[in-house]
């Protein structure tokens, strides 16, 4: 399985800045992009599912009323607040549905994260969508964040999307598609490359993302 660590991330992006201009400007100009992570846990699942759809500050203060709520977040605590509960740590009906069907997959085995972790992408993909909730997106950054696999971008993130354009100098009407396309030159290395693009709309002045 292709992975990165923090022992390579900043020879991996020198490499990919060597291969490509718009890639080198945004190391010229903002930095090295820092390389997220998260652990491999329930909490972790959890913050991602907050993150679908809304702002990552939203999310985190949700994520965070609901530690203030059980300290632990894990399976079994989560189960033991009611809907209204969870409705007073910002959860929406949908994500309430989700999060429990999640908590309940991990508690029965279903799901099972140290196993996980050991399977390639593809298998990663196909045993979390077939829980309510979690789609490509959330797969795509759990692979990015917690996996640290080397070669996948979110095509379904609008940061990304949306940053490639703007650094690609491409229309805005480009689609998903074809935005996906383009970053196939990035292979291997394509999640390396999405935290740099993520690193640029992060950092330059909000007129300039379009």
């Amino acid at each position: 399985m292709n992975t990165f660590d923090r022992s390579n991330f900043h020879a991996l992006c020198d490499e990919l800045a060597g291969k490509d201009a718009d890639l080198k400007m945004v190391i010229d100009t903002y930095g090295y992009p820092p390389m997220w992570s998260r652990p491999n846990t329930f909490e972790t699942l959890v913050h991602i599912i907050l993150e679908q759809q809304v702002s990552l500050a939203s999310a985190l203060s949700a994520l965070n009323k609901l530690r203030e709520r059980i300290q632990e977040i894990t399976p079994s605590r989560l189960l033991l607040l009611t809907d209204e509960e969870l409705k007073a740590c910002y959860f929406s009906r949908q994500k309430t549905i989700y999060v429990r069907y999640l908590a309940e997959a991990m508690l029965t085995g279903e799901i099972n994260l140290k196993h996980i972790a050991t399977m390639p992408d593809d298998a990663v993909r196909n045993c979390l969508t077939t829980l309510k909730g979690i789609g490509n997106w959330t797969v795509d950054v759990y692979l990015m964040f917690v996996l640290h696999r080397a070669d996948v971008f979110p095509s379904g993130d609008l940061a990304a999307v949306n940053a490639l354009k703007r650094i690609k100098q491409l229309p805005p009407e480009t689609t998903k598609e074809a935005v996906a396309l383009i970053a196939e030159q990035w292979k291997p290395y394509r999640t390396v490359a999405t935290m740099m693009l993520w690193h640029w709309y992060l950092s330059c002045p909000k007129k300039a993302r379009g």
